[in-house]
């Protein structure tokens, strides 16, 4: 069977849906190709990864009408944040903000499960008549030229469009298939997360603890529920897998110094492998990469999702302006500035990322005394310290 729509997007995660509601209220029709069943993007399951949320994020996801399916008891307030070094007493403090965007605030930014915030992001396009969604199969093949995109899947069905879209992870087939070379950094370690409840309230305050031997961060969900992230070397990360949940329990009062008081383990644990990716370029002939297919984050700066929904914003309005300019969506003026405006937003971060956590888990004499040294400034110097909240509040 052919297909045929203005842009098909692979890749139904909550950037690629989150792209595609982007034209609910316009002309343009768009196919989404996911290799999941419309079962699983309905009802997503639990898989323990807290997604922080800058006050930009909201606004994007209000104006493409995914906030508002996700019920407020979903969404939990991050009041503020602060950062240890190995055993010293002393933190990095990012307080409570007066003000973000849109006015005054009470917090820093928001938390969503993974899974609810995918839901949300499906019930919001489902019912579009302009968005045609083809699961249970995945690209076999990607063919370009000055006309338009070819894709063929492996059900033999193709997709011929103007504008392909690749939203389909930070190890994107789709991506090689097009030829866009990417920088990949394998940090040769594993994330371990899942929920703990806890007899003391968290205060709605996020820790990010760079101990020696392993990073936890405590992200605050309710005043007595918490998701632990833990980053640990990958030959070591069996062993807090093989243990009971009340060992377990244990291992993590004994990492919080028992600041939120008697611990429970109240989820599944789920695991990742610590990969960052970051494409050389954004975009190919007729093609253009969105989400973690063009920047896959280390999580230590909670901003994986924010410069999804960036990329999802940017390229969005740039075809957008396209078609009400009867230009073509997917030339190559259209995506190189889309590429310009991302590439900005994404470069420092990603470099700077993965440089702050080199030397955060370098754990030489040299090294401990320069973390400290870097924490120190970070908090004392107010022209650093606002640059780096305002990258936290978006």
């Amino acid at each position: 069977m052919n297909h045929n729509s203005d842009i098909v997007v692979v890749g139904a995660g909550p950037a690629g849906l989150s792209f595609c509601r982007a034209f609910a209220d316009s002309a343009l029709t768009v196919t989404l190709v996911e290799k999941l069943p419309h079962s699983v993007l309905a009802d997503p399951p639990f898989d323990a990864r807290e997604i922080a949320l800058t006050h930009f994020s909201r606004e994007v996801m209000q104006k493409l009408n995914i906030w508002d399916h996700v019920s407020p008891d979903e969404i939990y307030r991050l009041r503020e944040a602060k950062v240890i070094d190995g055993t010293s007493p002393y933190q990095l403090h990012f307080p409570e903000p007066k003000r973000a965007r849109g006015g005054a605030t009470d917090r820093l930014g928001y938390f969503i499960s993974n899974n609810v915030i995918r839901r949300a992001a499906y019930e919001s396009v489902k019912d579009l008549p302009n968005i045609h969604i083809l699961t249970e199969t995945a690209v076999e093949d990607v063919k370009t030229d000055a006309d338009g995109v070819c894709v063929t899947l492996d059900n033999g069905d193709t997709v011929n469009a103007k504008l392909l879209v690749c939203a389909d992870s930070r190890f994107s087939s789709t991506r090689q298939k097009v030829g866009i070379p990417t920088d990949m950094h394998n940090f040769g370690r594993t994330v371990i997360t899942f929920r703990v409840e806890h007899t003391k309230s968290n205060e709605h305050v996020a820790f990010e603890c760079f101990h020696y031997g392993r990073t936890l961060a405590i992200l605050p969900l309710t005043e007595n529920m918490s998701n632990m992230v833990v980053t640990i070397d990958s030959d070591k990360a069996e062993r807090l897998l093989n243990l009971s949940d009340d060992e377990l329990a244990q291992d993590i009062y004994a990492e919080t110094a028992g600041r939120l008081g008697e611990i429970k383990v109240a989820s599944t644990r789920h695991t990742y492998p610590l990969v960052g990716t970051h494409a050389r370029r954004f975009y190919a002939e007729r093609c253009a990469l969105i989400g973690d297919a063009a920047v896959g984050m280390h999580p230590v700066t909670a901003h994986g999702f924010n410069l999804g929904l960036q990329s999802v914003d940017i390229l969005a309005q740039q075809v957008l302006r396209a078609a009400a300019r009867k230009k073509d969506i997917g030339g190559k003026s259209v995506l190189e500035q889309y590429n310009f405006k991302h590439m900005l937003n994404t470069r420092p971060l990603y470099h700077g990322t993965n440089f702050v956590v080199k030397l955060f888990t370098n754990e030489s004499t040299p090294a401990r005394f320069l973390r400290s040294a870097v924490l120190r400034v970070s908090n004392n110097l107010p022209p650093v310290k606002k640059l780096i909240s305002h990258q936290l509040t978006g």
